[in-house]
């Protein structure tokens, strides 16, 4: 993969019920950017499957800096968390979440059983979703007078550069997003542009 593009998820999944031993597995997938959301999804599952023994899950959430974790929520080490982040990895998805809710059905699996059953659980549950290539992205503020904005405009379509935000008065400001392989020549094209400030947001 390019070093600016990333995977992830447009809305949340769930998966194909798995079984073993009476035990039942429903995975979930949810798109996240931060922790808050991650705890509300948690919280909600809860209160709809509060029958339930265990809502292990994994997360990962950024592009160029990671930050993940793995709970077992109670059952032995590493038997749940670390296999739902391992299917995490394998689809090569960010900012997701993925809860694997079990209710016991009265039998022991083993760790064994219980790595398999967790990560059967993930693979079904990102299966079940619509996993999206985006592209890693700079964002720029442009700010000139109006007279520039036809010249600006042009740059801007011949570069293939998205406005996230503008305020068009006598002076001009624009707010850009530019895939990160492209962000320095468009930067440098500014720069250079006499008339325009651009500035890394």
């Amino acid at each position: 993969m390019e070093d600016d593009l990333y995977k992830t998820i447009t809305k949340p999944a769930q998966g194909e019920l798995f079984k073993d031993k009476n035990s039942k597995f429903y995975g979930f997938t949810f798109p996240v950017t931060n922790e808050e959301q991650i705890k509300q999804h948690i919280d909600d599952l809860k209160k709809e499957h509060y029958a339930a023994r265990h809502w292990c899950y994994a997360y990962q959430i950024g592009t160029e800096t990671i930050q993940y974790r793995a709970n077992d929520d109670g059952e032995p080490n590493n038997s749940a968390g670390m296999p739902i982040y391992g299917q995490i990895q394998s689809f090569e998805v960010t900012n997701i979440l993925i809860v694997v809710i079990r209710y016991y059905g009265g039998v022991k699996l083993g760790v064994g059983g219980l790595i398999n059953a967790y990560r059967t659980g993930a693979q079904l549950a990102l299966e079940a979703s619509k996993i999206v290539e985006r592209t890693i992205n700079k964002k720029f503020k442009l700010s000139f007078e109006y007279k520039n904005m036809s010249k600006v405009m042009r740059i801007l379509k011949e570069n293939d550069v998205e406005i996230t935000n503008q305020t068009l008065e006598l002076n001009c400001v624009l707010e850009i997003s530019v895939r990160k392989t492209h962000s320095s020549k468009v930067f440098e094209l500014f720069d250079q542009f006499f008339g325009v400030e651009i500035k890394e947001l």
